[in-house]
């Protein structure tokens, strides 16, 4: 099977197209948001995989919205995001980054003011994951109406974005992948829905993309295009993010990409029964607009994964759940060996339980 085979994103060099997705687990060391030596051998068991995208990374205290996830701007995460980074690399893996600011997907909590900030004073209708600080509980919790980003503050978020990406350089990541999905900060700033500022960064198209352009120039200044990649979910609707115009407003976006050298996009698709497929026009469209790599997830079987890649449409297919609870998931597939269930209570905080407790097959 084509799954199976060697291929190259950028400078990274993949064994295998079996890339393990980004997912979130809230593992993190408290106070802090630090990785830690749990965090570290997670990622070590599951170094197998063709390249390994690690959980959302907050690149600032701002861009925080769910307890317990891990941040990448403190001499203290950096350094124990290295040893995650050493202990992957000693298994003979890859594994970079991925760059998150939340936007208005926060809490009060995680705000001096008690207020995210977003493009526009929009609520997303949407709740996040919190623990309660006086309980200890984790719940999820509505979002409250965020504020506005004013035009004199775009610079330093940017900023946040370069040095979150020198912050992962240094802690030995191969690369970084742009958190540009799922309703957070930068797809808030691509959809009118989200974003109805009347500044250089709203309204248009090309006004609405600068943003997520600004981005890419500056994580790729510091990581390199070619070890740089970037996430989309175009056909993702919920919670106040359905712009028909989303699709075509992120091929826009991707001839610019292409034109920076941006080594992969990543395409977050929907993966509950019944939902719809990524269109074939999109794919095509696509492949005309950016030269790059592709990385598809949502939903994949080894089968699909193989008819897509086989098509051309995409170079690499990307899971999540099913590297939770089987760490040595690309040899399950190719061996057709059984897929273990994960505990559903273990996702999201928690201790070594349902996290690195999962073995490997016999």
């Amino acid at each position: 099977m084509t799954l199976f085979t060697p291929v190259s994103i950028g400078a990274i060099n993949l064994p295998n197209r079996v890339v393990m997705a980004p997912m979130t687990r809230s593992r993190s060391t408290q106070p802090g948001d630090v990785p830690n030596a749990m965090i570290a051998e997670y990622y070590a068991q599951r170094a197998s995989a063709g390249m390994i995208i690690t959980e959302a990374t907050q690149i600032t205290p701002e861009g925080k919205g769910y307890s317990f996830t891990p941040g990448i701007h403190s001499e203290a995460q950096i350094a124990r995001w290295k040893q995650v980074t050493d202990a992957v690399h000693a298994k003979g893996g890859r594994i970079v980054l991925q760059l998150w600011h939340v936007g208005r997907m926060s809490h009060p909590m995680f705000h001096a003011d008690g207020k995210p900030v977003a493009p526009s004073a929009i609520a997303p209708d949407a709740t996040v994951w919190i623990v309660d600080p006086e309980t200890g509980e984790g719940g999820m919790v509505e979002c409250p109406v965020p504020r506005t980003l004013e035009s004199d503050e775009i610079a330093r978020v940017l900023e946040d974005y370069r040095l979150a990406a020198r912050n992962a350089k240094a802690a030995g990541f191969d690369g970084v992948e742009i958190h540009a999905a799922n309703r957070y900060l930068i797809d808030e700033f691509l959809r009118s829905t989200s974003n109805h500022r009347a500044d250089a960064y709203g309204g248009s198209v090309e006004n609405r993309i600068r943003f997520a352009i600004e981005v890419a120039e500056a994580v790729a200044s510091e990581m390199g295009a070619d070890r740089t990649g970037i996430r989309f979910s175009p056909f993702i609707t919920q919670r106040g993010m359905n712009d028909p115009d989303a699709p075509q407003t992120i091929l826009k976006l991707a001839k610019e990409l292409d034109r920076i050298g941006l080594t992969y996009i990543h395409l977050a698709e929907a993966d509950w029964d019944d939902a719809p497929e990524t269109p074939e026009w999109f794919r095509k469209e696509l492949r005309k607009a950016y030269s790059g790599s592709v990385i598809v997830a949502g939903g994949y079987t080894p089968d699909k994964a193989d008819a897509i890649i086989d098509k051309g449409y995409v170079d690499a297919v990307a899971f999540g759940r099913p590297f939770i609870a089987n760490p040595d998931l690309p040899r399950r597939f190719a061996e057709d060996l059984p897929l273990s269930d994960f505990d559903g209570d273990a996702l999201f905080g928690g201790d070594a339980a349902g996290y690195t407790t999962y073995g490997v097959a016999a």
